[in-house]
């Protein structure tokens, strides 16, 4: 029986906490970027998502590649939660010897005699661009294969002003990857400043409609809204999916959100706690 809405709810409260604890303790992260996923990570994994934490390399599974690497300590929250590995882990946050580090790293180390795999990690990101085009990778390889397993990818607003990105969608288009779902996390914000005002990226809907890309678009905080359409996504066949979720960055903590300061640093003992406080009254 999956959870109900209002126990997602309770538990995007309890993510947001977590985030805020665990990039103090590492006194440094990106708490906006993160923030603004809660939603689309808790909605994806709680009810819609093909997997099992319990045998996190079961072949059946469905792939998430988090593109927008820096947002991890919100996918690092959720997976340690369903049981991928322990909370314990969270606190050592970009630590040296943690399994979590500051992005995304799938393998700890180069010795081929013995891989040390993150449990939930399908591919180390955070070079903002390429997120896309692995996915794509690996849905030729199930079309290929006949595997009915689909690829979700979370992708950043500012990572659209790479080619790269747009080489994927080009190329899944004319593939027809009915198996890709993409989630757009569109908070129109990036590192330094608002994305229309560097390399403005509108009019994304009609731009993913020219690829030939069925194209929805979704309050990105609003779990109703997007378990209904990733339900409606994952019927959907004959093309690459895309939901553009519209987000705030640094939701649910007043002087984080749709602040750019708050793109990539950590908060300090005063304003973590006064962020906490916010997060657990609004929730």
């Amino acid at each position: 029986m999956p959870p109900s809405y209002e126990e997602l709810k309770k538990l995007c409260t309890q993510f947001r906490k977590t985030i805020i604890e665990i990039i103090y303790e590492a006194k440094s992260g990106h708490p906006g970027g993160s923030l603004s996923l809660v939603e689309i990570l808790t909605t994806l994994y709680y009810l819609h998502l093909n997997h099992d934490p319990k045998n996190p390399y079961w072949e059946e599974r469905d792939r998430v590649v988090l593109s927008k690497g820096h947002g991890c300590p919100a996918l690092y929250t959720v997976l340690a939660e369903l049981g991928y590995f322990p909370k314990e882990e969270l606190f050592k946050l970009r630590k040296l010897g943690s399994i979590l580090q500051g992005h995304p790293v799938r393998v700890l180390n180069s010795d081929n005699s013995n891989l040390r795999y993150v449990p939930g990690i399908e591919v180390s990101t955070g070079s903002l661009g390429y997120g896309l085009s692995i996915a794509v990778g690996m849905c030729i390889g199930f079309k290929m294969d006949n595997k009915p397993n689909k690829v979700y990818t979370i992708c950043s607003d500012g990572e659209h002003q790479e080619g790269s990105t747009w080489e994927a969608i080009m190329f899944a288009g004319v593939k027809k990857l009915d198996n890709l779902i993409e989630i757009l996390d569109y908070n129109k914000l990036q590192q330094e400043t608002k994305i229309d005002e560097s390399v403005d990226i509108s009019p994304l809907k009609e731009k993913y409609l020219a690829f030939n890309w069925q194209v929805y678009e979704v309050d990105g905080h609003s779990i109703e809204q997007l378990d209904s359409i990733l339900t409606q996504a994952k019927q959907f066949q004959g093309k690459p999916k895309v939901i553009i979720a519209h987000t705030v960055k640094g939701k649910g903590v007043s002087f984080m959100e749709n602040n750019v300061d708050w793109h990539g640093k950590a908060p300090d003992e005063k304003l973590k706690q006064l962020a906490i406080k916010e997060i657990v009254e609004k929730g």
